[in-house]
């Protein structure tokens, strides 16, 4: 099986708060509007995610999903799952241990 060629991935660095939200956001749109089969969120390297960058990870899920293609997040650790278990959004997202993994499921 081979990876997509576009491989339409967003890698995430540090604490996704109130402060880049608004940032990533932005950058979803630039993303969406391009209209990818499968867009990938890589939380390897998110230390934090707060309640603002949790929706605008539902908001880009949303808006990917509307057209049909898939959204995912990849390397979600630990200390994240806890967040998004709280947030009761845990089973929300389709998730994968890595990039590689998202990008090849079908």
């Amino acid at each position: 099986m081979s990876l997509p060629k576009e491989k339409n991935v967003l890698p995430l660095v540090g604490e996704i708060d109130l402060n880049v939200s608004a940032r990533i956001a932005s950058t979803f749109s630039e993303m969406i509007r391009k209209k990818p089969s499968r867009l990938v969120v890589d939380l390897s390297r998110v230390t934090y995610i707060d309640s603002s960058g949790l929706a605008v990870l539902i908001g880009a899920m949303q808006d990917v999903e509307e057209y049909g293609g898939k959204f995912a997040l990849a390397g979600l650790h630990d200390d994240l799952r806890s967040i998004f278990e709280t947030a009761r959004v845990d089973q929300v997202f389709l998730t994968y241990p890595h990039v590689d993994a998202a990008l090849a499921a079908d």
